[in-house]
Formats: C-alpha cells, structure tokens, sequence
C-alpha cells in the first residue's frame, strides 16, 4: 500500500500537508509543482488499495482523473477551497472542501485536525493572502505582535517561492521547501535556524523591488492591468505583488500579464479585497483559467485572446 501527498506547491499547499503530516506522520510519496500546476493527479500512478491525499488543487480540473483512480479501488482524501463542481459520490472519496471566500485549504485542514498545529494554518493562510482569517486562527495561540508578523512573512515568502512558469523558476522546488520545513512544529523555529528562511527572504526582496517599478498600462478606480516582461523574476513576484496591489486599493481588481513568449501570457487576476467574487468566473472563460473567487489565473493567454480577457475583465469589475 502507497500513500501519496499530491499538494500545491504555494504556501497553503505546504502548510495544509505540514498540519497533515505533524498531526499523522507517514512515509509518503511526495507530488506537487508550481502554483499553477494543478492538474497534479494525472502524475499519479496509484494501485487498487493505495490512498491518495490531495491539497489545494480544484477538483473541477482533476475530476476525471480522480473518477478513473477511484474506479481502480484507490482511497481518496481531498481537501480544497477552490470552484470544485460535481463532487463525486463514491465510498472511497473522502471530500474537504469550502468554496467560501474567507478560508483556505490550511484553515480547512486546521479545522478538522482540531487546531492541533494551527501556527502553520496562520502561515498559510496569511501566505494565500486571508489576513483576516489568518489572524482569527491566531488567537488563542499567545503571540505577539512581532512573532504574527513574522508568521505573515513567512507565509508571504512560501507563496511567493511558489511562482514560476517551471520548478527552474523557483529558489526552491516545493518538494523539497517541504521537507524543510516537516521538522519544525513551530514556524517561528524554522525561521530562527533554517538558511532556507533567509533565502527566501532576500529573494522575495530583491523581485518585489524591481516589480514595484512598474506601472499600471490601464488604471481607474475599478481595475488596473499591469504587464510584466518574459523574466524569471517577473514570474516568481507576479502574484505577491498582485497581493501587495490588492491590500493597497481594496477597492479596485488588479490583472497581472507575464509575458511567457510573444505570442502568450500568463495572468494573475485579484478581485477587491472589499468585494472578494468572480475572478474564478473571469478566469474560466479562457482554456487554461482557473482559481477561486478572490484570486485566479490563467496559465496560457494567447496573444489573439489578449483584448477578449481585457474587455471581460473591465465588464465583470467595471
């Protein structure tokens, strides 16, 4: 019998599987990407009896591939907040999943483990960009106000690190950010002696400079669309700073364009953190669209569909 962890590769992806696995240690085979790779169950080669834990990733995009494991006799045990669609009704799945637009995968995981590791839940959630949320599950937990902070940056640099069109994008391939951080049942202990911390600290630093250059190509008080260019660091900063946009005017909808070729682009979409629906809905008109209500992408813009997403993207928040 294999146990499988299929995670997304962001910081709720991880701090969901870290809660996991602190509150249940078992030797598992690890399968995860970039943020944006998402259709991670076609990577699994699972067998009648094997389980199977997935993580962050929509269900909508998996469905299929998830339906074919379960027929084989594989044990499903899915935890999502993510636009899911028809949940299957098979004895063997084992369904998690809130589509509300205040909670994340490690605030569900968090909940049903019964707040057994709920530092890490703060982490990811703060990473996926809930700080309300992040900070309700922070009470209780006696910190200050200098150890949440440093929780948020924590969270902020694994969501971060999890950017990239490729894993060579990344400081560090999820996988393995992972395992670093599996020993450590206090966040704020892998920030005090892990290298791995002060890596990404800096990394985060030195992209989210360089991206604050830019400067918004449409801009009113509803929407901004901001492109940046085909470069490792615009890939790896695109969603922070689509955060960072976020916080800054909670009012408007922000639309990140990273130039992937001439021909193509890869979006970020932030709807208004006062007024947190639709970019799952905007996102999914396109091929490779897909997300949740306050946060979505599109993986794979093509040149010619550019001006359809702009002119949808002005009609939904406009």
């Amino acid at each position: 019998m294999t146990q499988y962890d299929v995670f997304n590769g962001d910081a709720d992806g991880i701090c969901a599987l870290q809660q996991l696995r602190l509150n249940k240690p078992t030797n598992s085979t690890l399968v995860t990407g970039v943020k944006r790779d998402i259709q991670l169950l076609a990577k699994v080669d699972a067998a009648a009896g094997d389980s199977v834990t997935v993580l962050d990733i929509s269900l909508d995009k998996n469905r299929d591939v998830a339906i074919k494991l379960l027929n084989k006799g594989v044990i499903i045990d899915y935890y999502d907040h993510h636009f899911a669609g028809e949940i299957p009704e098979h004895r063997h799945f084992s369904a998690n999943i809130d589509t509300t637009s205040e909670t994340c995968t490690s605030l569900i995981v968090n909940n049903k483990i019964k707040h057994q590791h709920s530092a890490w839940a703060v982490v990811g959630a703060f990473g996926d960009n809930f700080s309300a949320s992040a900070k309700q599950a922070a009470k209780g937990l006696n910190l200050s106000s200098d150890e949440l902070a440093k929780l948020q940056k924590l969270g902020t640099y694994l969501n971060y690190n999890a950017y990239g069109a490729t894993v060579e994008d990344l400081h560090f391939a999820p996988d393995k950010l992972y395992l670093s951080l599996h020993p450590y049942k206090n966040p704020l202990d892998f920030i005090a002696a892990d290298e791995t911390y002060t890596h990404l600290e800096c990394g985060y630093l030195e992209d989210l400079a360089k991206a604050r250059q830019l400067r918004a190509t449409t801009e009113n008080e509803a929407i901004a669309v901001i492109f940046l260019p085909n470069e490792a660091w615009a890939r790896r900063s695109s969603g922070i700073f689509a955060n960072e946009l976020a916080k800054q005017n909670p009012n408007r909808a922000h639309a990140l364009l990273t130039t992937l070729n001439p021909d193509a682009y890869l979006v970020s979409v932030r709807a208004p953190m006062n007024n947190k629906i639709n970019a799952d809905v905007l996102c999914r008109q396109f091929p490779t669209g897909g997300g949740r209500k306050a946060a979505a992408g599109i993986n794979h813009l093509p040149e010619d569909q550019l001006n359809r997403f702009i002119d949808a993207f002005k009609q939904i928040y406009s």
